[in-house]
């Protein structure tokens, strides 16, 4: 049995220095963009035998809702502690330039870790790092899910506040068909229109020129890859099933070819 976490005990309250953060500051919203755009998290976990926390380097990707995703091996330490003690958290970070402290976005998340068995978060997670898949089908690895129980965000000085877990993780009620369609929907888009996803790339999310592909679709939307660039595309509208999916997205690209 593990020790029962209280929620005061990982929910924020306030800002770190004191004072009140800007208005400008959207913790909810720069808390979504940074878990969304990670592509590396540091994973802390619990020793079993000294009770001391063990901080280590993960690759990392989310599940449909915005819950972390990890796989792990039998043999490293971290996963001797997840299966010893739940409780861990992952730090993602999108470094600025100059002091990391004051221009960098961040995010802590805190929960349980849970193995994942579900076909579509392994896919997402590999279309994330393809390079994992040469060893993610060994028998000592395994897929990890992060049960959310916590968010601290912290944008920079002065810029931590206080988020619930629902307001970040996203109510999949209604969504049903267009988390079943995401595999089609990813495949035809790599595949038909490698164009657009470089349109929404370059031309609306000012990233540089290369080969794009979508790794991943939400209802507030679409994860994009290029070798070691990541970024993200917010739809306009939440999308609930595929046919409003195919609207917003030649919406996007219209304005990007516009913008050319």
């Amino acid at each position: 049995m593990t020790e029962a976490v209280a929620p005061s005990a990982i929910t924020p309250r306030g800002l770190e220095l004191g004072g009140s953060a800007p208005d400008d500051f959207d913790a909810v919203a720069m808390a979504r963009a940074t878990l969304r755009k990670a592509r590396i998290a540091a994973l802390a976990t619990l020793d079993p035998m000294s009770g001391f926390p063990l901080a280590t380097l993960t690759n990392i990707a989310t599940d449909v809702d915005g819950s972390p995703l990890f796989l792990a091996s039998k043999l490293s330490l971290h996963t001797r502690n997840i299966e010893a003690d739940p409780r861990v958290s992952v730090l993602v970070s999108s470094l600025g330039k100059g002091d990391p402290l004051a221009n960098s976005a961040r995010l802590s998340v805190v929960g349980r870790a849970e193995r994942c068995t579900d076909e579509n978060a392994r896919r997402r997670f590999l279309a994330r790092h393809p390079k994992a898949k040469l060893y993610a089908d060994f028998p000592d690895f395994s897929l990890f899910r992060l049960s959310v129980q916590g968010f601290h965000p912290n944008g920079g000085f002065a810029r931590a506040g206080e988020i619930a877990v629902g307001a970040v993780l996203l109510d999949l009620a209604g969504c049903e068909a267009l988390i079943a369609a995401e595999d089609d929907a990813i495949a035809h888009m790599n595949e038909d229109h490698a164009e657009a996803l470089s349109l929404y790339a370059t031309k609306l999310l000012g990233l540089p020129e290369g080969r794009w592909k979508a790794t991943g679709l939400d209802p507030e939307g679409l994860d994009l890859v290029c070798g070691d660039e990541n970024g993200r595309l917010v739809f306009p509208d939440r999308v609930t099933e595929p046919a409003g999916l195919r609207h917003v997205l030649v919406a996007l690209a219209q304005e990007a070819r516009a913008r050319g």
